[in-house]
């Protein structure tokens, strides 16, 4: 009872996780607030996937529209009963969640394998992903982060905004799911309700 009366406040939680995401892999873009590196294109080759920005962000930003107006009071009655209405527009929720677990879950990937391979940054040897070969041990090796010179600070740039991108899409991703749960038990039990009162007529 409690994951069909949440189910309809699941769709709200979208919005402000996908404004979110969006804002923090803008924030990528420019390091230490500085537009000088993104100007130059030298930015990692996953920020310019736009996975925050479209598939965690503008994305999931409309499915949750959708979603919510779904389930508002005022949607139109595409059948001629109250049952197979509803029926109908959970199993259009449930596809939408399912497109937004896809969605979730391949930036959550993504940012996960971007967060391994490490910043792209100026050192020694120039311009390069120095800390590609470390399987992501650079994480606690904090001595050699100050072998990437510029842009300054940009391996705890990464770090931060990376570990945030993290979990705003591993909270999207728990929401679609608990979301299909939600219009599953919800559809499922609404088609067992309509089958017994069927048989008690």
């Amino acid at each position: 009872m409690a994951l069909e009366t949440c189910g309809s406040c699941l769709s709200c939680l979208l919005v402000p996780l996908a404004l979110w995401s969006i804002v923090v892999n803008i924030l990528l873009y420019f390091p230490n607030g500085k537009a000088l590196h993104a100007a130059s294109y030298q930015l990692p080759n996953h920020e310019w996937y736009f996975e925050g920005i479209c598939f965690s962000g503008v994305m999931i930003l409309l499915l949750a529209a959708v979603l919510i107006t779904l389930e508002c009071s005022v949607f139109y009655r595409c059948c001629q009963s109250e049952s197979c209405n509803k029926t109908y527009r959970s199993f259009i929720s449930i596809v939408l969640a399912l497109l937004g677990i896809a969605f979730s879950g391949y930036s959550c990937i993504i940012f996960t394998l971007h967060l391994i391979q490490g910043p792209f940054c100026n050192s020694s040897s120039g311009w390069n992903y120095i800390f590609k070969d470390t399987a992501g041990g650079y994480l606690t090796d904090y001595p050699a982060w100050s072998k990437c010179t510029e842009p300054a600070n940009i391996v705890e740039w990464n770090i931060i905004l990376l570990s945030i991108l993290i979990a705003l899409s591993g909270l999207q991703l728990i929401i679609c799911i608990l979301k299909v749960a939600a219009e599953l038990k919800r559809t499922l039990c609404g088609t067992y309700s309509v089958f017994g009162q069927a048989g008690v007529l």
